[in-house]
């Protein structure tokens, strides 16, 4: 196993880490600039309001993303699977 091989699967999960949360992560940003800038035209300063929204909206995100992060993720798996009995000698 050369340095190459290692650095191209740790590369591959690094993007994949970012590609399957980048949209949850998106969507609980949005969803917390949405209520901050609700909170500050409506001087409401409550600091527990923001987690009900946020675990609501990564939930329907889940719902809407999950199949797709699963796929990506089993096809990752399946690949290292795959390439690993190549590495034993």
């Amino acid at each position: 196993m050369s340095q190459e091989y290692v650095l191209a699967i740790a590369r591959d999960a690094i993007l994949t880490t970012l590609t399957v949360a980048a949209p949850l992560l998106i969507i609980g940003l949005m969803v917390g600039l949405l209520v901050s800038i609700f909170q500050a035209t409506t001087q409401i300063q409550e600091q527990t309001l923001t987690f009900v929204p946020k675990i609501v909206a990564i939930l329907i995100g889940l719902l809407l993303f999950g199949n797709w992060m699963l796929n990506i993720l089993i096809s990752i798996t399946t690949r290292l699977f795959t390439e690993m009995s190549s590495l034993v000698s």
